[in-house]
């Protein structure tokens, strides 16, 4: 569901003035309008809406998560509804669909809705739906990457990244304009939300933003060729999976040639189902491969405790 004009139905708790709108006629020029209710451009209209909007589903007894304030859940004689929220766009699921009618009808009754219906496309994400389960993936937002980069006739890539590469020590000319390329991984960095294949690349090119040379920016090439064979490939979310999590971790050993420090990386399964991935260097230089891997072990526990968390929340406890 999409909501109107989202940002006007916040309730400004400060007192905020501005100026006369241009085309207001007043003799005296020196004065200002108070606000009663927010507008595009303050500083406090998403707070405000959040707000309104979280007070409202309060109000129709749906409880707030604390592990992920934009989960709301509502639990009742059997019947479950859940609302994820991003900014004014709203995910609805629920296992009773008179009680998902009667529950739009109440949020149209205070905002101003657009139903979109059946979940298809988010944010860029496009939902597949069957009897199997659900799959996530970003074909179109990929082919756009693709036709940006001009490699739409290009060779596709076997992988993304060389194996062995030496990015870190390149020493070629520097890019006369950097926009490109952080544009370039800027995209990337977003499409790696349903390619969990594309993290370590990502991950290396993401270090380069503020100084990238043309190695650099071959090598965010090659990631496009790559996506070149594979645009639509995504993640799978299995009906048949049962709901416990499982988690791998691994890290190298201060493999970074400029700060020495280990890179971890980890993924969470649900099931049979990839959930949640990261590849990330670790903030401090580790003194053995042994800190290496509790440090990484360690970076996977907080993620497994915050998604048991989240889980809860949806009454499913363990």
């Amino acid at each position: 569901m999409d909501v109107h004009n989202a940002f006007l139905h916040g309730d400004l708790d400060e007192e905020v003035y501005m100026k006369l709108p241009p085309g207001f006629e007043c003799s005296d020029p020196n004065l200002v309008c108070r606000l009663r209710k927010s507008l595009y451009g303050l500083k406090q209209a998403p707070r405000c809406w959040f707000a309104k909007l979280v007070t409202t589903l309060k109000g129709y007894d749906f409880l707030q998560s604390y592990f992920d304030y934009s989960l709301l859940t509502y639990t009742k004689d059997g019947v479950q509804l859940n609302v994820l929220v991003y900014v004014d766009d709203l995910i609805v699921s629920g296992n009773n669909s008179a009680a998902l009618q009667a529950f739009k009808a109440y949020l149209s009754d205070w905002f101003c809705m657009k139903d979109l219906g059946t979940l298809k496309y988010f944010l860029g994400i496009e939902v597949a739906r069957s009897s199997f389960g659900f799959l996530l993936c970003q074909r179109k937002y990929t082919l756009d990457i693709i036709t940006e980069a001009g490699l739409l006739g290009a060779k596709p890539a076997d992988f993304p990244i060389e194996q062995n590469h030496k990015l870190g020590l390149a020493t070629g000319a520097k890019l006369s304009d950097p926009e490109p390329y952080r544009h370039l991984v800027g995209r990337l960095v977003y499409l790696s939300f349903v390619r969990p294949n594309l993290a370590y690349s990502v991950h290396i090119l993401s270090q380069f933003m503020q100084d990238p040379r043309c190695e650099h920016w071959e090598a965010a090439l090659r990631v496009v060729r790559y996506l070149k064979g594979t645009p639509g490939q995504g993640i799978s979310l299995r009906a048949d999976s049962d709901l416990s999590l499982q988690g791998w971790c691994d890290s190298d050993w201060a493999a970074c040639p400029l700060t020495r420090r280990s890179l971890t990386g980890w993924l969470v399964f649900l099931g049979q189902s990839p959930i949640s991935w990261k590849t990330k260097k670790q903030h401090t230089v580790s003194k053995s491969s042994a800190e290496v891997k509790y440090r990484s072990m360690a970076a996977i526990t907080c993620e497994l405790k915050w998604l048991k968390g989240v889980n809860r929340d949806f009454r499913q406890l363990y």
